[in-house]
């Protein structure tokens, strides 16, 4: 199994896994005398069972993220940098297009409004910040693609 198969299936369990969560629930309590639409026995029984593979999973995912390398830095390492980049675009971008929207005045007596910062530097720096992302994410999937789950 390929380490991409291992997250997509990953994802179905996290998906079904809350599935199973909210149909527990609608069958927690009954009126006297009636019988629940699903059978709560079977539904723990199926989460258990999702639950014991999701541990599976995610640990030879962490184990075969910390033990394969892709240009000197394991997968674990390109992972922390493409997460901390993307917070870090997100924040810059949300930065930029404030100091970006500089109000226009009718008339001299308004408030001029000015930029804190040159936006047209920090733009430069978040596009190089950017490509660094999109460059990490692509050698990211290539991996997951390529790389045997351990």
């Amino acid at each position: 199994m390929k380490l991409a198969e291992a997250l997509q299936e990953r994802a179905d369990i996290n998906r079904r896994m809350e599935q199973l969560r909210v149909r527990l629930i609608r069958n927690a309590t009954v009126q006297e005398g009636e019988k629940p639409a699903e059978d709560p026995n079977e539904l723990i029984k199926e989460l258990d069972d999702c639950s014991a593979r999701l541990e599976e999973l995610m640990t030879r995912i962490n184990k075969t993220n910390s033990m394969t390398s892709v240009d000197g830095k394991t997968l674990t390492e390109l992972i922390a940098k493409r997460d901390a980049l993307t917070f870090k675009v997100s924040i810059y971008r949300s930065f930029l297009n404030e100091a970006s929207n500089l109000a226009s005045r009718a008339t001299r007596n308004e408030i001029k409004i000015l930029s804190t910062v040159n936006v047209r530097k920090l733009q430069k720096q978040v596009d190089d910040m950017s490509r660094d992302l999109r460059l990490t994410d692509n050698a990211l999937q290539q991996a997951n693609w390529t790389v045997d789950l351990l």
